[in-house]
């Protein structure tokens, strides 16, 4: 299999724009084009997916009976937003949806030890809230059609802000099914997902007592501790820094660094297009190689994000190179090592000056994989995986302790 760094660049700007604001267009949307080593929308073998696949929900929380646990599974569909009814069928997004409180009730309640839907080919989340029910409002986006405001647990003032939620996000196509559990902007509710088809394939499941650790660890972490939010969620650093909860010049001091060391020495990115060497000249990190690509010196903003300086448009090129750097800069890898991306994990975050957020998610789950930055899927250590030959997804609850 390629490895992920080096395929075309699709899933980026994960929940960027999702805080609080109507969308059109669900992060994980983009994933499928992110996956595949080709963009193609067909698997390879010229064989298509099934029109329909069974997804299985399972409470295993040991802390929230079913009846406490709201199912939403939310996304696009043919170009329009929908949601998932219980009987399996898509519905569009209607304003005439919301209720007298303003906000829609697209709930699925489980049923039994297992609760299992059909779901169709669609790109979405799928959500689940514990206590509460969470609250999305239909709205008209830009163009006037009707769409949805996602929750944003990490903005004070959304209204889904005091609701214990969390969500993994898929795309399902006659190319196969894509999924993964999501660390990017928050951390709230122990999720795994389990994949079966061509292989049989589990990630994102967090260890015992992982979640309390998780607290625990970003809470100890001194320019961190603030991000966690009572015990509810852990917010991600980036939207912790748009909040005044984390220190907008916390990089500056590594980003620095790098800057200054690679004025005098070459760094090197392999990507699928080939081998990239690049300096700073001037105040830009210039590459040379398949093509010449130049990044602006970024923000502790842009590498959190992922984003602004470090944005990988999708070209095979800029890209591929910027999502090393961002994994490099969250990582803490550029410096120890001038061959680009760092594929042992033991290299990772052993500075002080790291992302401690990311190094924490991947410490408590078993298989060491999380989507703690948007670039975590550089050399394949994001909670993600695929399969061009699905027969069934299975979202697990997994311990609440």
């Amino acid at each position: 299999m390629t490895p992920r760094h080096q395929r075309a660049l699709g899933r980026r700007k994960l929940l960027l724009t999702l805080g609080g604001a109507a969308v059109a267009l669900p992060a994980a949307a983009v994933i499928a084009p992110h996956a595949l080593a080709d963009q193609s929308g067909e698997r390879r073998s010229g064989t298509k997916a099934a029109a329909s696949l069974p997804l299985t929900i399972v409470n295993d929380s040991g802390s929230f009976d079913n009846a406490s646990v709201h199912l939403y599974v939310v996304g696009n569909a043919d170009g329009r937003q929908v949601r998932l009814t219980p009987d399996g069928t898509l519905a569009p997004i209607d304003l005439a949806d919301n209720g007298p409180d303003g906000f829609t009730d697209y709930a699925i309640s489980l049923s039994g030890a297992e609760t299992t839907l059909s779901l169709p080919h669609m790109s979405g989340r799928i959500y689940v809230a514990l206590g509460e029910k969470l609250r999305f409002k239909a709205v008209a986006d830009g163009n006037g059609a009707p769409a949805l405001q996602y929750p944003a647990g990490w903005v004070s003032s959304d209204p889904n802000y005091g609701v214990l939620h969390d969500c993994a996000e898929f795309t399902y196509n006659s190319a196969g099914l894509f999924c993964n559990t999501t660390m990017v902007d928050m951390f709230s509710v122990p999720l795994s997902i389990r994949l079966t088809g061509a292989e049989d394939q589990t990630t994102g499941t967090v260890r015992p007592g992982g979640r309390a650790a998780a607290f625990a660890a970003v809470r100890e972490t001194e320019a961190f501790s603030r991000l966690v939010v009572d015990d509810t969620r852990i917010i991600a650093p980036g939207h912790g820094l748009d909040a005044g909860l984390f220190a907008e010049d916390y990089f500056a001091p590594y980003i620095d660094e790098v800057w200054s060391t690679y004025t005098g020495r070459d760094l090197r990115v392999t990507t699928n297009a080939g081998t990239f060497t690049g300096r700073v000249r001037g105040d830009r990190f210039t590459f040379d190689g398949p093509a010449q690509v130049a990044f602006d010196k970024p923000s502790t903003r842009d590498v959190l994000f992922c984003d602004g300086a470090l944005a990988a448009p999708n070209d095979g090129t800029t890209g591929p190179v910027a999502a090393v750097l961002g994994a490099g800069f969250n990582r803490s890898t550029l410096l120890s090592h001038p061959e680009q991306p760092t594929t042992d994990p033991a290299e990772f975050y052993l500075t002080e000056l790291t992302n401690h957020y990311s190094k924490v998610m991947h410490t408590v789950t078993e298989d060491g994989r999380a989507y703690g930055f948007a670039f975590d899927d550089v050399a394949d250590f994001a909670s993600y995986i695929q399969d061009t030959a699905p027969a069934a997804l299975r979202l697990t609850l997994t311990p609440f302790e």
